[in-house]
């Protein structure tokens, strides 16, 4: 399943290939990253359902006890790939792993800023437009191409979103939709990244990354802790099953998917929130949630039926 790449040679991006044992993941095939994209959204969604049953920890308690089990599981699962030394993919990773790092920590936590400034229905509005800025990004630094079917998908999604939380937005809490709109700008620049070096940087290790930088910023702000066992477990839970797990497997994912494919595909994660929240807190689901999941989802399956992939075209520009 892995692959050694043994060069020494500079790449474009100035990243040396010092530690040439590091094994790279193959790519895979289109429909298997996207199926595999779709159940790291899955994972991802089930934060607010979990979150409804923490008996204490709330705020930035909960993102520094997630990102703290996030980078735990993140240790273990890189010692195991390399067998007990779980530094060296860190230290491999040079630069472009800190840049990756940094990115995934505005993601786990800008998140959480946000709504406590503003509502979750203008979060998430702010949130819809991480594909379109995926795909302007993948464009002007990959030279993606883009197809008229995948610009109406965009556009489709994002008003599907608006229309699934339309009723709940205001022009209330601007400075929390400013920090909301951190975490589509930091995820597609994080796409960006790794679809750009990941030919020859293994960046799997980023998570970690991102983890620990997220419990240095938050755990000043949580101080005092004051989770219970309880929320301890279901924290740990969230770190391990919503944060490493899908944010790892996303990682091999993009190898084979175009950067707004990333980000559509992860749409999946607003639209399958309210269905585990209404299945495990009881939480009604109106009628405009409902039908605006659907239009995401029409939108989602139209441009994996219609949509020409685009990722093997970027793959070979990016690592030319």
């Amino acid at each position: 399943d892995r692959v050694f790449r043994m060069d020494a040679k500079m790449d474009e991006a100035g990243v040396g290939h010092r530690y040439n044992s590091i094994p790279m993941p193959r790519e895979l095939s289109h429909r298997n990253a996207a199926l595999l994209l779709a159940f790291c959204a899955l994972c991802w969604s089930i934060a607010g359902v979990f979150t409804r049953h923490l008996e204490r920890a709330d705020g930035f308690e909960i993102t520094f006890w997630r990102s703290f089990f996030c980078a735990v599981a993140m240790l273990i699962i890189l010692a195991r790939q390399r067998r007990g030394n779980p530094l060296t993919p860190v230290i491999a990773m040079g630069w472009p792993g800190l840049f990756s790092g940094a990115m995934w920590s505005v993601m786990f936590t800008c998140f959480m800023l946000a709504i406590t400034r503003t509502s979750v229905a203008n979060t998430l509005l702010v949130l819809s437009v991480s594909p379109l800025l995926a795909a302007l990004l993948g464009r002007a630094v990959l030279g993606a191409r883009i197809s008229p079917m995948t610009w109406a998908a965009i556009a489709l999604a994002g008003f599907g979103i608006w229309w699934m939380v339309h009723e709940g937005v205001s022009a209330d809490g601007l400075s929390g939709m400013i920090i909301a709109a951190a975490v589509p700008v930091a995820a597609a620049i994080n796409i960006v990244t790794l679809k750009k070096l990941q030919a020859d940087v293994d960046l799997a290790p980023a998570v970690l990354i991102g983890a620990l930088l997220s419990c240095l910023f938050t755990l000043p702000l949580a101080w005092p802790l004051d989770a219970t066992g309880n929320d301890l477990a279901i924290l740990a839970l969230l770190g391990v099953v919503q944060l490493a797990i899908p944010c790892f497997l996303m990682i091999r994912a993009t190898r084979s998917l175009a950067p707004h494919e990333v980000a559509l595909i992860a749409l999946l994660e607003v639209v399958f929130g309210p269905i585990w929240a209404w299945l495990g807190a009881g939480e009604a689901m109106p009628a405009a949630t409902i039908q605006g999941g659907l239009v995401v989802l029409a939108a989602l399956v139209g441009n994996a039926l219609l949509a020409r992939p685009s990722a093997p075209r970027v793959v070979a520009k990016a690592a030319a």
